[in-house]
């Protein structure tokens, strides 16, 4: 099914709000689109996951997430996948394997997310951080306890998990 009617109401940088008639004569439906963007869950040398710690005006507050952002017009996912990792952690991944592309929201949001998983990350010489965002590693266990007590709780983020744990690239568990 294809609308009759797309329309962009208001358009910014970093997103659009859209407003699709299904139907002729039914009231839109109305979502926002914005660039596709990735995640990496990535382990380091020492089998650690990578994460970083930063303020997100939208929940105005702190959050623990994976290294993540926008894919630029005319970069491949992997590419961006890559360039957030150093840009974020300082850490660059031989390795960098798509778990697959995923819908955030379908009722409200017309992007997709590219989640990878970058084992055997290694520091980059050189590497300044990033104002504003901490660098923080997990044991496995580590992670766990911090998703059980709700640490780590951006939803998109722990979606990028099953497909790494459904591959066999991390193990996951209760821990005590």
């Amino acid at each position: 099914m294809k609308p009759v009617k797309t329309e962009v109401l208001y358009s910014t940088p970093w997103c659009e709000v859209v407003a699709k008639t299904m139907r002729a004569g039914e009231e839109p439906w109305y979502s926002m689109r914005g660039p596709d963007y990735t995640t990496i869950v990535a382990l380091t040398e020492e089998n650690r996951v990578l994460a970083v710690r930063q303020y997100r005006p939208a929940v105005e507050q702190f959050v623990i997430e994976f290294p993540a952002g926008n894919i630029d017009r005319g970069e491949s996912p992997e590419q961006c996948a890559r360039r957030e990792l150093v840009e974020e952690t300082g850490y660059e991944a031989g390795e960098m394997e798509l778990l697959g592309p995923m819908f955030p929201d379908v009722g409200r949001l017309g992007t997709r997310v590219w989640p990878f998983f970058a084992p055997a990350a290694r520091p980059v010489k050189g590497w300044k951080p990033e104002p504003d965002v901490e660098v923080l590693t997990y044991s496995l266990d580590e992670l766990v306890r911090a998703i059980g007590d709700g640490t780590f709780n951006h939803a998109l983020h722990l979606a990028a998990l099953v497909p790494a744990m459904l591959r066999g690239k991390l193990v996951l568990g209760v821990t005590s």
